[in-house]
């Protein structure tokens, strides 16, 4: 997976993770990495650029809960794969996140995240500049 930041101001700054690839076992840490130096460095709005994306895994999608949770100041560990993954369904019913959303995902991954219902738990848009300026 490649993975490129960028900077977007709105109504607040938004740090932006282009994402390329497969979000598979062999690139989650990374993605979570790369979201937690942002974290760490003061980001605290984040949008995934999902425009690029061909495929994302049960770890892939555990990485967007760990990353979520970590953007609302919690702490997780990434390496905890199974019962990071099943606290998924505890946490959906909490609502929509406001710290993290989701752009323009492709339709292989749109599927997935509908069908394990992450469209009940990312706002998730397909225009930019709606996206960018939809965070506080």
């Amino acid at each position: 997976m490649e993975i490129v930041v960028s900077q977007e101001r709105g109504s607040v700054p938004v740090s932006v993770l282009h994402l390329k690839g497969d979000l598979d076992a062999s690139s989650y840490l990374e993605l979570v990495n790369t979201a937690q130096k942002l974290y760490d460095e003061g980001a605290r709005f984040l949008l995934l650029d999902l425009s690029n994306m061909v495929f994302i895994s049960s770890a892939g999608l555990a990485s967007l809960h760990i990353i979520t949770k970590l953007f609302r100041g919690e702490k997780s560990n990434p390496e905890d794969g199974w019962g990071t993954y099943k606290s998924i369904d505890r946490e959906r019913e909490t609502g929509l996140q406001k710290n993290v959303k989701l752009l323009n995902p492709t339709p292989d991954v749109a599927q997935v995240l509908e069908t394990v219902g992450f469209n009940q738990f990312f706002e998730t848009y397909a225009n930019w500049d709606e996206a960018v300026q939809s965070f506080p």
